[in-house]
């Protein structure tokens, strides 16, 4: 059977038009993978990092001097819903021959996560003072944490629990009481170089709320290498009631240290 000149003409064009729409229909698959990036694996847990830091520290209160200032941050983040995290601070200083300041402050806590924002703590915290008559305060205490912002700039987050504290005044016995605490922390990133932090935390005394210690810092680190930043931080301490009408209330530290990040 032959077709007319004519109709093999108006055949031969169909075919002609049919083929690129065959060939662009069959290419939009291929085309979309091309288009769809592939998944990406998520960074590995850090494990462990921290920073050392070690610098000049300028008090006034209690004290006005010089003294040297040594801490320390260390956190453990193996990717499972365990987080440990320690902090110590040291701050010692002496004017013509005599001890000026003598502070030395740890913390240790351990959060189990119920969320990637919620999670449940258990902490210790202990302080020694001998400017303001603390031979030694201890805290055990459990509560429950929550960050209310986290993304790649900023995180802020509040907590607060119950627990004990032991704090034995010099010349006087050892007080056990229950304890109320709350906390808040901010860090945030100024740019690639400079960050941001400050915290807020309060120990409250269950059978005296007015017998209370309170802390406050904010700091201001800037990155000089990869590994190593300037950072200047002011440190409020403020004892509601002191152990004898000799000590302040108030204790401000401002500490200019050279801090070494462990990665």
């Amino acid at each position: 059977m032959h077709l007319p000149l004519t109709k093999l003409g108006i055949v031969t064009r169909q075919m002609a038009l049919l083929v690129p729409l065959l060939a662009t229909i069959l290419a939009i698959p291929a085309l979309a993978t091309a288009q769809t990036p592939p998944p990406q694996t998520p960074p590995p847990p850090p494990g462990w990092i921290g920073s050392a830091s070690a610098g000049l520290a300028l008090t006034q209160g209690n004290s006005d001097t010089s003294t040297v200032n040594i801490g320390y941050d260390i956190k453990r983040d193996t990717g499972s819903k365990i987080l440990f995290g320690s902090t110590g601070l040291f701050i010692r200083g002496e004017a013509e021959g005599a001890l000026t300041t003598n502070r030395l402050a740890f913390g240790a806590r351990v959060d189990r996560k119920l969320s990637e924002l919620t999670s449940l703590f258990g902490q210790v915290q202990y302080l020694r003072d001998s400017f303001k008559e603390i031979d030694y305060l201890v805290a055990p205490t459990v509560g429950l944490s929550r960050l209310l912002v986290k993304n790649e700039r900023t995180e802020f987050g509040v907590d607060g629990g119950v627990g004990a504290v032991w704090e034995k005044n010099t010349g006087l016995e050892t007080d056990l009481d229950g304890a109320v605490i709350a906390g808040q922390r901010l860090a945030h990133k100024l740019s690639a170089t400079t960050t941001l932090t400050e915290r807020v935390a309060a120990l409250w005394k269950m059978d005296d709320f007015d017998d209370a210690l309170y802390s406050f810092g904010i700091g201001l680190a800037a990155s000089i290498t990869s590994a190593t930043q300037l950072k200047v931080e002011l440190l409020d301490t403020f004892k509601n009631k002191p152990p004898s009408a000799n000590v302040d209330k108030n204790d401000v530290a401002v500490l200019v240290s050279f801090v070494y990040k462990i990665d």
